[in-house]
């Protein structure tokens, strides 16, 4: 029997900790900046996609850019810090994103009535190599606004995305995304759309 990551979050232990704040800590050397165009200009689209994805409020396609055992992270501390000892504005597993997913998607969820309008602009896109041949260490800079009953918010960070290459070499999938909020440390209202 295969295990499915969405019923339960078996893959988040110890080692996935250890693993975590390892490739999220000094990835952004001058040394690990991959200097092709075409690695790069790939990861760019594959992030536009997921940046439309949103903006268009495709939620079910949104998650299915990310593999099984995957993480979404909001921290609340502007290094990224270690979830296993401080508070994250989201510390979202599988199976936490599929039910953030079913929420969006229903008109039971409160906090988006009326449904919210977004633009989001990503650029800046650089690319990182890991330790693994086939996994990639993505910074971008984003822009997300908000519109919403007539109240505008704007989100301003950088994201850091862990891509892995799919089997075929070329389709991305996203094991980690990591908000990293400019004022993450303030009021920021308890967003109600995914950043």
């Amino acid at each position: 029997m295969n295990h499915d990551p969405s019923k339960t979050s078996h893959y988040v232990d110890a080692g996935f900790y250890r693993k975590l704040i390892a490739d999220f800590t000094d990835w952004q050397t001058d040394a690990r900046e991959q200097a092709d165009a075409g690695l790069r200009d790939s990861c760019r689209r594959f992030l536009e996609r997921e940046a439309r994805l949103l903006d268009q409020g495709r939620h079910q396609d949104w998650l299915a850019l990310f593999a099984p055992e995957c993480l979404y992270w909001v921290p609340a501390s502007l290094d990224g810090g270690d979830p296993r000892r401080e508070v994250a504005v989201s510390f979202d597993d599988r199976r936490r994103m599929e039910d953030r997913v079913y929420r969006l998607n229903n008109e039971y969820a409160w906090s988006q009535q009326p449904v919210s309008r977004t633009a989001r602009l990503v650029s800046n896109v650089s690319v990182f190599s890991s330790d693994e041949a086939d996994v990639f260490m993505v910074r971008s800079n984003f822009l997300t606004t908000e519109f919403q009953a007539g109240d505008k918010r704007l989100y301003t960070g950088w994201y850091g995305h862990q891509l892995a290459r799919g089997d075929d070499g070329d389709a991305w999938q996203i094991l980690v995304k990591q908000v990293n909020l400019i004022d993450c440390d303030q009021n920021l209202r308890n967003p109600s759309i995914i950043l």
